[in-house]
């Protein structure tokens, strides 16, 4: 054998990566794919598509590297979570668009389980908070707005799954209904002491136990490759041997298998997670706990911050205002001046994630003069990102007493050599940037070869980890704390803008 596939499944496109035996990239494909905005705050997309793109990939990925399925060891799965997807039991038909990630249309729901008195005992037993942003009330909202949906659902007759489950579910022509205890640990419904569905909460959001995939291991093998997928031909009896949600692939891709080690992917959000061995940190800093993979008979936790507006922030300069052609320009831009002149952004555009949880939030430009050009727009832009993973790590360093010296980093954003120098000021500590950034797909890869003997330990994957670039911080620290001090100030003037 002499590979691993790996399928990513983003936000925005679907990847297909082959890595070899070193974690070393034989060959990769990328097809992109619209996401849809029916009124403000909604975000969907097309179930289908989403399929058909990561068939795509995964087809132009053998073309271009010659491989077949007796090349190819195992298949690993990662995938955007809390994306959410209803579809038909028999036929395979999703019942709506899926509600993605990023949108806030539950927000009413949430606000009536608060009510309820349910935050405790959602934070007790899934280590997260009442928000939008996860998939149970997703699922709520699709039964109680599409026709006939809760009869068909408490008849049998459909199923729900985050984007690992309906990959998988197709891959093996419905063979598979499963999840990752990382995926379901992001549902709002999974108990992630018991590692088990809990039917308190799949009870008060009038959730039909028989819809949701069976959870299991990270690094398992959950069934093979269908023949008769069109442009997978190549990969029928190939097994499917690993998933993982996609920041918690990018956690076990960066070799953070110890507890405080953490990571940040810069991607269409930004998400910060710190391994925390064993038990799940119960979060007083608004934090989340979720399982980060089931591994060798033992499960790992993590705790959470997620910023819902990164690298999408960089799009909306090009797309929404015009001011750039290609995201590389935004670095060009604001390396034309010193600083952003005051100038601060907060791109609350679905609201804030963590440590806020402000579904009510939107975006807020600030500090402004005449003098103001775009240059200090893109670089408060920039900067934007930075200050908000200094807002998660704080809020780390109060919930875990272990030590943050070094922040491993990831995504596409990352190779900007600017944010990644502001982001080690900003915080004051290293930011190791790796040689291979491709940590999500790498951190599925691994999984699934394990899971096969591909590889043999996390120390053989361990010794294959290289960093590209240190940034040391060089900024004094009463210059640091001044700026993050206004970063604040800015924040609070975006909070609870929406009326509700």
């Amino acid at each position: 054998m002499k590979a691993v596939l790996a399928l990513d499944q983003g936000t925005t496109s679907s990847r297909a990566i082959l890595f070899d035996v070193a974690g070393n990239i034989l060959a990769k494909a990328q097809n992109e794919y619209p996401r849809t905005f029916p009124q403000p705050g909604w975000v969907e997309q097309d179930p289908m598509e989403l399929f058909r793109s990561q068939c795509r990939a995964a087809s132009d990925v053998l073309e271009t590297s010659g491989l077949t399925a007796k090349d190819i060891a195992a298949v690993g799965i990662t995938n955007q979570r809390e994306t959410t997807i209803v579809w038909d039991a028999k036929t395979g038909k999703p019942i709506s668009n899926a509600i993605v990630w990023q949108c806030r249309r539950t927000a009413a729901i949430c606000d009536d389980i608060k009510a309820c008195g349910l935050d405790e005992t959602v934070r007790d037993k899934t280590g997260l908070l009442i928000d939008a942003y996860f998939s149970g009330t997703k699922i709520k909202w699709i039964l109680d707005n599409v026709s006939g949906a809760r009869e068909r659902a408490e008849n049998g007759e459909l199923l729900f799954g985050n984007v690992d489950s309906w990959l998988i579910w197709n891959l093996t022509k419905g063979a598979a209904h499963v999840t990752d205890y990382s995926n379901a640990s992001r549902t709002m419904l999974f108990n992630i002491h018991t590692l088990e569905w809990d039917r308190e909460l799949c009870s008060k959001l009038e959730i039909p136990l028989c819809m949701l995939p069976e959870p299991m291991p990270s690094s398992f093998v959950y069934g093979t490759v269908a023949g008769g997928i069109p442009g997978l031909e190549k990969l029928k009896g190939v097994p499917i041997s690993g998933a993982v949600g996609d920041q918690t692939g990018a956690l076990f891709g960066q070799g953070c298998f110890d507890s405080g080690m953490m990571k940040n992917t810069y991607g269409t959000g930004c998400f910060f997670l710190m391994n925390t061995g064993s038990k799940p940190v119960r979060s007083h800093c608004n934090l989340v706990s979720s399982v980060a993979w089931g591994f060798g008979g033992k499960v790992e936790y993590a705790l959470e911050g997620s910023v819902f507006n990164a690298g999408s922030v960089i799009n909306w300069l090009r797309d929404g205002l015009g001011l750039i052609k290609a995201p590389h320009e935004c670095d060009l831009l604001a390396e034309k001046v010193r600083d952003s002149d005051g100038v601060y952004f907060v791109p609350a555009f679905t609201g804030l994630g963590a440590p806020y949880w402000d579904m009510y939030a939107r975006g807020t430009l600030v500090g402004l003069t005449a003098a103001a050009g775009r240059e200090h727009i893109a670089r408060a832009v920039l900067e934007s990102i930075a200050f908000q993973v200094r807002d998660l790590i704080e809020a780390a360093r109060g919930d875990a007493s272990l030590p943050c010296n070094s922040l491993r980093v990831d995504g596409g954003a990352c190779v900007s050599d600017l944010m990644m120098q502001f982001q080690a000021d900003i915080l004051g500590m290293e930011v190791d940037r790796p040689q291979n950034v491709e940590t999500t797909a790498l951190g599925a890869a691994y999984l699934a070869g394990l899971a096969v003997g591909f590889w043999e330990n996390t120390d053989e994957i361990r010794s294959y980890r290289k960093t590209e670039r240190l940034f040391e911080p060089q900024m004094d620290k009463s210059r640091r704390d001044q700026l993050y001090r206004s970063w604040k100030r800015a924040v609070e003037r975006s909070k609870d803008w929406i009326e509700h």
